[in-house]
């Protein structure tokens, strides 16, 4: 094999997560020479899924204070369920074998109105995957109990959040001057012809304070329309700004491919399926991938004469970049994020250290109580949402603050994630490892009291851990940035998301690099189909 120092690079991609495999992907029919690496032994980065044996040591490399990652504090725990834990109408199992399971360390939902959808299509990546619907949006209210399980709107304490005029006309528990205050409210934010007006007027203040004053809304309402944003704050902190816009989102979504749903994920192990279809399709177009290769350090550009491979006629500045593996390449511009870029070339992220606690949990029980059909024809859903707002969970935090919000994201075995008769709950909630250890084991020992029949749900298998959250939701900044010395060719993609739900400004940061790096006006991701050779969908 030739070595990789004998090509000039057009671009050296610097880890596999979402940014860089979208990357990947635009860059993927231009012609461009790209070598694409990633320090893992695995794809995905901070998107990535994996077995229980890779989940081991992950953790291992996550702890470790020489790898740099946005995860630390990870830890597994393994419980057998107890020997009279099956029913005859729900049987329950134990742990499957390692590859049975593909664990997504960030689940994230999709709404059908991201541009990113489209994007799958005209890039012509879409005939790999495979999209699974997300149903029904619950919230836990402590100290209620719904027996008519068979309406679909209850069970014990979880309540269905409506998010359709249908569902507000059919939940008995919303007595009648509430229904019209809610049908209002969803009417204008739905419509969004009024949004400037409400943001001008309301935009930098708390949510639940906009719902009280204009629509009269009550407290146990606003927990659920707060839900819908998937905040990971309070709600004094949560902004009009800020939850106005994705409650529109979630309310215009719903049926855009099908009734009863506004959301989906990929099958197999979520975005990490994107990642894997993205890196696949740049390979085809001739991209080089090498794994368990990072970069070491990036020197000062020297100069190429006329005429190299890179097809450039002019003298172009070529970086000498040292692998991890003591090779050295040259290439014209480098794309990473902070966590796979070299120190020297690390932004200092602004604001406060928050963190996100999350958790992985395999359940032996399929939870099917959480999966009711969403429409009539319509299969039942792979996925569905539990909130536990802030107030929900019997704990008192440090300094008697409020607790934020907990979300648990329950995905069934049709989500290929885990073995029949089995779930994978994924739960987070923004808080330091301590609190949000708390918090996330009583959520799940909650959820699974709600649905104990002829036996109790049990955790077979849980890993918790935590992300970097130092730059949230990119909230007020600006995602894609240079190099201080721009002239280095060095370009910075965002840090891991830590949102709940795929953020569209992800591809806006993308096509920046990809404007930065081509020159080109339009056509972004847009491809015709392969008439010669490998089509994206045979390189395996």
């Amino acid at each position: 094999m030739e070595s990789l120092g004998a090509t000039p690079w057009d671009v050296l991609l610097v880890g596999t997560g979402l940014p860089q495999s979208l990357l990947a992907l635009a860059l993927s029919r231009t012609g461009k020479k790209v070598l694409h690496v990633d320090k893992n032994d695995y794809y995905g980065g901070a998107e990535a899924a994996l077995s229980l044996q890779e989940a081991k040591a992950w953790v291992e490399t996550a702890n470790s204070p020489s790898y740099l990652s946005p995860f630390r504090d990870a830890r597994i725990a393994r419980v057998e369920a107890s020997s009279d834990s099956s029913s005859p109408n729900e049987p329950r199992t134990k742990l499957g074998f390692s590859r049975a399971y593909s664990l997504s360390l960030s689940p994230q939902l999709i709404y059908t109105r991201s541009r990113l959808l489209p994007t799958l299509v005209t890039s012509k990546v879409y005939r790999q995957l495979e999209f699974l619907a997300v149903g029904s949006w619950w919230i836990y209210t402590p100290g209620s109990s719904v027996t008519d399980v068979a309406s679909g709107y209850g069970i014990g304490g979880l309540r269905k959040i409506p998010g359709r005029r249908e569902d507000v006309f059919a939940d008995s528990s919303i007595d009648l001057r509430s229904k019209r205050s809610l049908m209002k409210f969803l009417k204008v934010t739905a419509d969004f012809e009024d949004h400037d007006r409400i943001l001008q007027d309301w935009g930098n203040k708390p949510f639940p304070e906009f719902l009280s004053s204009e629509y009269g809304i009550a407290p146990a309402l606003q927990s659920a329309l707060l839900a819908l944003t998937l905040t990971p704050d309070v709600p004094v902190q949560t902004t009009t700004r800020y939850a106005l816009p994705r409650i529109h989102r979630h309310l215009t979504s719903i049926g855009v491919f099908g009734p009863g749903f506004g959301s989906v994920i990929p099958k197999w192990g979520g975005t990490s399926e994107i990642t894997q279809v993205a890196c696949r399709a740049c390979a085809v177009g001739g991209g080089v991938y090498v794994l368990k290769t990072g970069i070491e350090q990036i020197l000062q550009p020297s100069h190429a004469l006329a005429g190299t491979e890179t097809g450039n006629d002019d003298a172009v500045d070529l970086l000498t970049v040292t692998l991890g593996r003591e090779e050295s390449i040259q290439a014209r511009r480098i794309v990473g994020s902070n966590y796979d870029l070299p120190l020297s070339h690390q932004e200092k992220e602004p604001g406060s250290h928050e963190q996100l606690t999350r958790t992985i949990s395999i359940i032996n029980s399929p939870l099917l109580g959480l999966f009711p059909n969403v429409a009539d024809g319509v299969p039942p859903p792979a996925v569905s949402v539990v909130a536990f707002p802030t107030g929900s969970i019997d704990y008192t935090p440090p300094l008697h603050a409020e607790t934020p919000p907990v979300y648990l994201f329950i995905h069934s075995s049709e989500t290929g994630e885990c073995p029949t008769n089995q779930c994978v709950v994924y739960g987070s909630v923004k808080a330091q490892v301590e609190q949000g250890s708390v918090l996330l084991d009583l959520a799940i020992r909650y959820l699974l009291a709600q649905l104990s029949q002829d036996a109790k749900p049990e955790v077979l298998w849980s890993l918790r851990y935590t992300q970097d959250a130092s730059s949230f939701d990119h909230r007020n900044q600006e995602i894609i940035t240079q190099s201080p010395d721009e002239s280095a060719g060095v370009l910075r993609l965002s840090n891991p998301s830590t949102d709940l739900a795929f953020d569209d400004r992800i591809l806006d940061d993308v096509k920046g690099a990809w404007d930065l790096i081509t020159d080109q006006a339009g056509d972004f991701m847009q491809f015709e189909d392969r008439e010669l050779g490998a089509s994206d969908d045979e390189l395996s």
